[in-house]
């Protein structure tokens, strides 16, 4: 029977096979321990045979690779369980925000296996400069993976502004962005990963959309709704739904940020008034307390603000409640608005967690409706200020294993 004469729905045998393969390797990286052969074949209602020849494709693509055998009594060999390869594909992570460049790469467990931050105020770079810099970063972590075994499969990159389809930067307000197309700037450069069938090569994204994904699919999992809000000179929130990330229409939702806390207060460089960035920022933290003038970078500050509050310095605590009060303002909107019931503190807010989560806390207690009932939990991210960067890495790892046929095709 030819192709167009096949009966509705059949399944081309390169489709069945791409299902399979993606089925069992999801299979194997979502397993709590080595899956063997035998408990594949159980588990996905594959026979012993194909999953036998998938995963000796797996094998020969280096996506897995064989455990060490588990100790067994009785006769026979023991089964050998199967995990994911450290060595083959890997994902690269690259953030800008107002006052650093990172660059990660996280191989296909989720292991980060390279990590660069680049200290520098970007407001005065324009955005091709600043994207030359990540380049030479990126070339350095491709260099050090290449010498791991690993080969950078994709990239994703999280920028702290509005972004669309296309990956044009339509605005990112603290760097001073307006429509930057960053795949034509990045274009200009050699490319940043191998090309594999299937995947696109470069991915640019909302960084506080790629953070929440990155604690989404940290290890333990945690909750499959929460609001994850990145603490940094801006402040942006990732919103995640049943295990999904929430982008809205055109993919700018989480702009949390520019919510006002006080409708007639400061100026916001977004052109509004009392946006929460201008009372809980960063630099509005670090100034409140008393440190503008010391012209810290964003970790050293962050570092000398939990010090000083660790030690009991009266400004750097009132600083410290003073901007958790109006985050909490902002965060009990959310909450009423959605019904959530975890709230992460991401970037630099991580580690303030101590002493922004009380104010936090008690803005909910008062605000949110259903507070008495359903209790709010406040806790730092699990991946703590490089969330986004790692979330951006483990974006493209995630669309390897999701579509492993595409690496496969190119490795052979």
């Amino acid at each position: 029977m030819s192709p167009t004469n096949a009966p509705a729905g059949a399944v081309r045998q390169g489709s069945l096979r791409e299902l399979n393969l993606a089925l069992v390797l999801g299979r194997i990286a979502a397993a709590d321990r080595p899956p063997s052969r035998a408990d594949l074949a159980t588990a996905t209602g594959l026979t012993r045979a194909t999953v036998s020849a998938v995963v000796e494709d797996l094998l020969a693509g280096q996506l897995v690779s064989e455990a060490d055998p588990a100790p067994r009594s009785g006769a026979g060999r023991p089964a050998r369980g199967l995990v994911l390869a450290d060595q083959g594909p890997a994902g690269l992570g690259l953030e800008v925000n107002v006052d650093y460049l990172a660059v990660c790469v996280v191989d296909l467990a989720g292991q980060v296996r390279h990590r660069t931050v680049h200290r520098a105020d970007l407001r005065p770079v324009d955005p091709a400069d600043a994207l030359a810099r990540l380049v030479e970063l990126a070339g350095q972590a491709r260099a050090d993976a290449a010498r791991q075994g690993l080969t950078l499969a994709g990239a994703a990159l999280a920028v702290p502004g509005l972004v669309d389809d296309a990956g044009m930067v339509r605005l990112a307000p603290n760097l001073g962005w307006r429509d930057v197309p960053v795949p034509a700037l990045l274009a200009r450069h050699s490319p940043l990963t191998e090309q594999v069938p299937g995947m696109p090569a470069l991915v640019v994204d909302n960084e506080a959309n790629l953070a929440a994904l990155g604690e989404l699919h940290s290890r333990p999992p945690g909750p499959a709704s929460f609001l994850h809000i990145s603490g940094e000179v801006g402040i942006g929130a990732g919103i995640v739904l049943d295990g999904a990330l929430f982008r809205g229409v055109r993919g700018w939702s989480g702009e949390i940020g520019h919510l006002p806390v006080h409708p007639q207060g400061l100026p916001c460089r977004c052109g509004g008034r009392g946006c929460l960035e201008q009372y809980a920022g960063q630099e509005a933290i670090v100034a409140a307390a008393g440190l503008a003038r010391a012209e810290l970078p964003a970790d050293t500050a962050t570092a000398r603000l939990a010090e000083l509050a660790e030690g009991g310095d009266a400004a750097a605590l009132r600083a410290l409640h003073d901007a958790g009060t109006a985050l909490g303002v902002a965060v009990a909107g959310v909450v009423n608005l959605l019904d959530l019931d975890t709230v992460v503190l991401g970037g630099g807010y991580a580690p303030l967690a101590p002493w922004l989560c009380p104010p936090v806390l008690a803005e909910i207690a008062s605000r949110v409706l259903t507070a008495a009932w359903s209790p709010v939990t406040v806790r730092p991210a699990t991946l703590g200020a490089e969330a986004a960067a790692v979330g951006a890495a483990g974006s493209v790892v995630r669309r390897i294993v999701a579509r492993p046929a595409g690496w496969l095709a190119r490795c052979g």
